[in-house]
């Protein structure tokens, strides 16, 4: 078995697309093999800034033999009273076999000719030769540049190449215009710790050799290291640093090899608020700060640094960084103090010179229909005077914040100013709250908005977003969504779900949509539709993504094509939740097996009736001089017994009556269908057939009060 080596070396690589690439050649690289029938023991995918690279071990150093079957012409065509046609001999021409290798089988499509071809296998060399430009060249990203005069792109101009199996260079050409770049056994190593190239002498031995040039290829070893010297360097200075993953994962691939930095800046930046600084710091400079303690709430004067430069020359390096550091919180101190000699409110007018979208106007004017959207789940809501004034007001002001000087510098403060700012303008808590709580979880993809009037200035922004968007027909197809509408979408109904905020989503479409066709002067027929369609679509995601409910429960409690469920489901989304909760938990204890049967094979065969599926009431479509058996009147009687159960159940919304009820009712049943005296239910008589198909029908109008058992699949 051999061990073979890649190495592209390039320019200084974007951490973003070395992250990305490396997670490609782990899905490209085996389906390659597999795709060439080669075996591995392992592969390691490797990169640095200036390096991507791959060792496989355990390769076969012959491809195996194998067999291949090819299918021909059809029988009929290939022979002519028993002898070969020039299709035939065309066919076993082609393949380099003998008239006697071709076989005749049946298939779908009648008889046809086929063979059964020995193809040797290749040198494993030779093949990885050919599969070396392939892997480097299918790496896809964001911004790839050409270099030279040639047409080849890449994130940046490739500079050298490692190709070994075992000891032995393979020989590959990349070839980019006049330039060509060979192969060899040449690697570039650190550029400052160690300038000079080094020797691979054997695939095995890539991993050391680089080490011993200064270059930590292993991505995890970094991260190690990375860790254990910001600890440490933490505890230097008394100090805590939380270890923020995306940064990480940026800094790992910043460095060949990393050394932790101690910096330090005036405390005089310490009164600006802790997201600018750590802002500063995380988002601009890529460094950790360092809090007083555990909680991560109180900054320290100070900054870790992961450096890629000589470990020696630490206080150069962190003198460099803190000049760097200062300028930007200099200018973040004046951005603050500028903002706070204006209020929010004055802020306004600037928001007409800011566009939203170029056929939906200004942000001033979707505050205006923001305000308006809040104002109606308010009054829907039956809110009082003092909430609904705190909504209005936290309405008007929740975009002021970016025509501010410091989210204008730091967008990523959106929201976390507007709060800081309206609290220090006298706002009171809930509306500073508010302001920024109604981007979430757009600005914390795991964190909703805990207060009242957040929830509802983030559910208006984004059924604005959605309405006016769709209003313009740019609706999301495929992966394109440029407004991120799925994901406003499924905040309106995380936070409804989350609040427990019983809005009515169909009404407030119905009204949003017909606002929005008259004040941009559009006939929208399909807009409701469409809208509605597409929040059931989320509605359903999320049940099965998130709230883990089985898929058949879903189409249960959603309907299949039921638009009497679907209209239910958007009227209130705190009751499709909690059916949805609640079927599963039954299906997990059991019950749902208990009365599945019944319910379900009334249901199946109730739609051979005519029975409203609103009808509850026995009284009002059973006719007992029908009856002809004492399971019906049982059956009646039992319905009968049922009503107020389900009447209960469905005031309350505590679907356990209902169930008990079933549960009760479903021996009944199952002697209507197979006891002693059970009956046809399709009797001749039409007047008995209709009676029992109503009988039928009844239990399964009370059943849908939970949910379509139709849609139900037994035992999943």
């Amino acid at each position: 078995m051999a061990i073979f080596l890649l190495e592209v070396g390039t320019e200084e690589l974007p951490a973003g697309f070395l992250s990305g690439a490396i997670a490609q050649w782990r899905k490209l690289i085996p389906t390659s093999l597999v795709e060439n029938c080669l075996e591995s023991a392992s592969i390691q995918v490797y990169g640095t800034p200036r390096r991507l690279a791959v060792v496989i071990s355990g390769l076969p150093t012959q491809q195996p033999d194998r067999e291949e079957e090819v299918k021909g012409p059809p029988a009929q065509a290939a022979f002519k009273d028993g002898q070969a046609t020039p299709a035939a001999q065309g066919f076993a021409k082609k393949q380099g076999v003998s008239l006697d290798a071709l076989e005749i089988r049946p298939t779908e499509k009648g008889d046809f000719v086929f063979v059964k071809k020995l193809i040797p296998g290749r040198d494993v060399a030779e093949l990885l030769t050919e599969l070396i430009p392939q892997w480097i060249f299918r790496l896809e990203g964001k911004r790839l540049m050409r270099w030279g005069d040639g047409d080849e792109r890449f994130s940046r101009p490739i500079r050298w190449l490692v190709a070994l199996l075992d000891e032995r260079v393979l020989p590959v050409e990349l070839v980019n215009g006049v330039e060509t770049i060979r192969s060899d056994r040449t690697s570039r190593c650190h550029r400052v710790l160690h300038p000079e190239d080094v020797t691979i002498p054997h695939a095995q031995d890539y991993v050391d050799v680089l080490r011993s040039g200064y270059v930590m290829v292993d991505g995890e070893e970094r991260a190690t290291i990375i860790r254990e010297q910001v600890a440490a360097a933490a505890q230097k200075l008394q100090g805590y640093v939380e270890i923020y993953p995306d940064l990480l994962e940026e800094v790992i691939n910043l460095v060949e090899y990393p050394s932790a930095v101690i910096g330090k800046f005036e405390t005089e930046f310490l009164n600006l608020p802790k997201e600018v600084t750590t802002t500063v710091m995380v988002s601009h400079q890529r460094y950790f700060p360092v809090f007083k303690d555990s909680n991560f709430q109180e900054l320290l004067p100070n900054f870790i640094t992961i450096s890629n430069g000589d470990p020696e020359k630490q206080e150069v390096i962190a003198t460099g960084n803190a000049r760097v550091i200062r300028a930007r919180l200099a200018d973040g101190k004046f951005f603050y103090e500028s903002d706070l000699k204006k209020p929010l409110e004055t802020l306004l007018p600037n928001l007409e010179k800011v566009t939203f979208q170029e056929d939906l106007g200004s942000l001033r004017v979707k505050v205006e229909r923001v305000s308006k959207i809040a104002e109606i789940i308010a009054t829907q809501l039956q809110l009082s005077d003092p909430e609904k004034a705190d909504i209005l007001r936290s309405a008007l002001l929740c975009k002021a914040d970016l025509v501010t000087q410091m989210v204008y510098e730091f967008p990523e403060l959106q929201g976390i100013m507007g709060e800081k700012y309206a609290a220090a303008n006298g706002e009171n808590v809930n509306v500073s709250k508010a302001i920024f709580e109604h981007y979430l979880p757009r600005n914390a993809e795991d964190m909703l908005p805990a207060t009242l009037t957040g929830q509802i200035v983030g559910l208006a922004d984004r059924l604005d977003t959605l309405v006016s968007i769709f209003g313009l027909g740019m609706i999301p197809t495929g992966s394109s969504d440029p407004f991120a509408l799925r994901r406003a979408a499924n905040a309106v109904v995380n936070i409804t779900w989350t609040a427990n905020l019983g809005i009515n989503l169909q009404q407030l479409l119905t009204e949003i949509t017909q606002d929005f066709a008259t004040r941009y002067k559009k006939d929208l027929p399909d807009l409701l539709a469409t809208l509605q369609d597409f929040f059931l679509q989320r509605i359903r995601t999320l049940l099965q993504d998130e709230k883990h409910i089985d898929y058949d429960l879903v189409n249960a409690v959603l309907g299949e094509n039921d638009r009497e469920y679907t209209e239910r489901a958007l009227q209130d989304l705190l009751d499709v939740r909690d059916r949805a909760n609640f079927l599963q938990s039954i299906r997990s204890n059991g019950t749902l097996d208990k009365i599945y049967e019944t319910v379900n094979r009334s249901t199946r065969l109730a739609l051979q009736g005519d029975l409203d599926t609103a009808q509850l009431s026995p009284q009002a479509v059973i006719h007992p001089q029908f009856f002809q058996k004492p399971c019906e009147s049982a059956f009646y009687e039992a319905l009968l017994q049922l009503v107020p159960q389900t009447q209960a159940a469905k005031a309350s919304r505590n679907y356990q009556q209902l169930i008990t009820g079933l549960e009760t009712i479903a021996p009944t049943v199952s002697n209507f269908f197979d006891g002693p005296d059970s009956v046809l239910v399709m009797d001749e008589n039409p007047d008995i057939k209709r009676n029992r198909l109503s009988l039928l029908g009844l239990l399964r109008n009370h059943a849908r009060v939970l949910a379509d058992f139709g849609a139900v699949v037994k035992n999943l």
